[in-house]
């Protein structure tokens, strides 16, 4: 028995050592999951659920190689490609990396702070996405399909703040269940100016998988000359372009269209409505945007000019790629100048090319020069293309600036309007050259035309005179 005793405290004293060991494995092992949650499932990865359940889902469809959207984006979502097309890479929006943002970096909450990713899937915070950065283009998953749940962005929120891990589990899956989600907020109609004018394009029908786009005459009834140094344009999410234009002095009466009757360029079988090809012809820009939310502001002292009696012809193009019907409308705002304070007529640049040949499955390089008649300043300057479209630059002929680079934009859906303060000098028989590069990824040539699945190659702008 004497014998025995040591043994018998050795193993009691391991025991109790053992015990005490296990107790502190398991405290440290339940204060590490307090940090994201209870009740992980470890046996996959934080980033594979994101992958599978939210990424193949929502965002695989349109971001996957060879697609028109990952060739403007830089971005391929696949699960072969999604980590590290997104992980510690800038975005392509010139907007959004000037603003010192990456895809998603590594550095927690910091990152957070600074995601672009985030910025455009956190649908409960649209009002700051389109009131601060309506050059960042739309959120995602695009409208009108619905928002990812608070479930799916919290539980991504939670992977970025511990730092993105490719492997491992830092968030609970539990998150997934909540499939709640944010609501987007009622189409918001613009206030009308205090002084200047609105115009409503009334709430139509887009069906589905179709393209629309119609033009509605409005007649202003102003029976002396209007000057308007402000625009204001809100749209209903799903909008490829609005446009308003006015009818030349020698437009004949028969092409002056009735006015707020809707013309569409398309009946519902796609076919075109030749009657209503015809105005266009006689058509002349005067402003427009892809953005949902536009608010340009001329220069001061510098207006746009409508003459007496005048009318605008609203043109509305909507693409709805989804089963469902999609609602439209816009409302425009034109603020009006008292004549006296106006130094300056803005004048309008629409330099555009239509002879456009893509040969099928081919990168092509188009340009075309344009020269200014008269000395000009240009104040402003904006891109209108196509999906196909991967990157539109404007380089200056002649003059100091020969051969710089003065615009350039690699986002097709949402181009960029650059005001330029000093406005640039142009000399008589100076100009700008359009390059403009396009991926075909199509089995056809694809030319010239007015569906978004066609291209274009079109500079707006502003100048006035010396």
């Amino acid at each position: 028995m004497l014998k025995q005793f040591p043994f018998v405290i050795f193993t009691s004293l391991f025991l109790f050592l053992s015990l005490i060991m296990v107790g502190c494995d398991e405290g440290d092992t339940e204060d590490q999951d307090s940090l994201v949650g209870s009740g992980i499932n470890k046996s996959k990865s934080t980033w594979s659920l994101i992958q599978e359940n939210i990424l193949q889902s929502n965002c695989v469809d349109c971001h996957v190689a060879g697609s028109s959207v990952a060739q403007q984006t830089g971005l391929i979502l696949t699960a072969d490609k999604a980590y590290k097309e997104l992980v510690d890479k800038p975005p392509k929006n010139p907007a959004a990396l000037a603003d010192g943002l990456m895809r998603i970096g590594r550095k927690g909450y910091e990152s957070l702070a600074k995601s672009f990713f985030w910025e455009k899937i956190n649908a409960p915070n649209e009002d700051h996405f389109y009131n601060d950065h309506p050059e960042y283009g739309g959120m995602m998953p695009p409208r009108p399909a619905e928002p990812l749940t608070y479930g799916q962005l919290e539980f991504v929120r939670q992977w970025i703040i511990q730092g993105a891990p490719e492997d491992g589990v830092v968030a609970d899956e539990k998150l997934l269940d909540k499939t709640d989600r944010y609501t987007p907020k009622v189409f918001t109609p613009l206030s009308k100016p205090s002084n200047g004018v609105q115009l409503h394009l009334e709430p139509f029908e887009v069906l589905p998988n179709y393209e629309r786009e119609f033009y509605q005459f409005h007649e202003l009834n102003n029976p002396e000359p209007i000057y308007i140094n402000r625009i204001e344009i809100a749209m209903r999410p799903g909008s490829h372009h609005f446009i308003l234009y006015t009818f030349g002095d020698r437009t004949p009466e028969i092409f002056k269209p009735i006015p707020n009757l809707d013309r569409d360029l398309r009946d519902e079988s796609g076919n075109y409505i030749l009657q209503n090809l015809l105005p266009m012809r006689y058509h002349q820009f005067f402003t427009g945007t892809q953005w949902p939310k536009m608010d340009y502001q001329l220069p001061e002292g510098v207006a746009l000019e409508l003459p007496a009696n005048s009318g605008l012809d609203l043109n509305s193009h909507y693409v709805n790629r989804t089963a469902n019907s999609l609602r439209g409308e816009v409302f425009v705002n034109l603020h009006y100048q008292d004549k006296k304070s106006v130094k300056h007529i803005a004048k309008i640049i629409s330099f555009n090319r239509t002879d456009i040949e893509l040969p099928a499955g081919q990168i092509t390089t188009l340009t075309k020069d344009f020269y200014f008649r008269e000395a000009a300043n240009v104040f402003q300057l904006f891109s209108h293309a196509h999906e196909l479209m991967t990157d539109f630059r404007v380089q200056a002929i002649g003059g100091p600036r020969n051969g710089k680079e003065v615009y350039f934009t690699d986002d097709w859906e949402h181009p960029p309007i650059m005001s330029y303060n000093p406005p640039m000098k142009f000399g008589v028989g100076e100009g700008l050259r359009l390059i403009v590069t396009y991926n075909n990824v199509h089995n056809r040539e694809v030319n010239f035309g007015f569906l978004s699945t066609d291209e274009m190659m079109i500079l707006f702008g502003l100048y006035y005179e010396d």
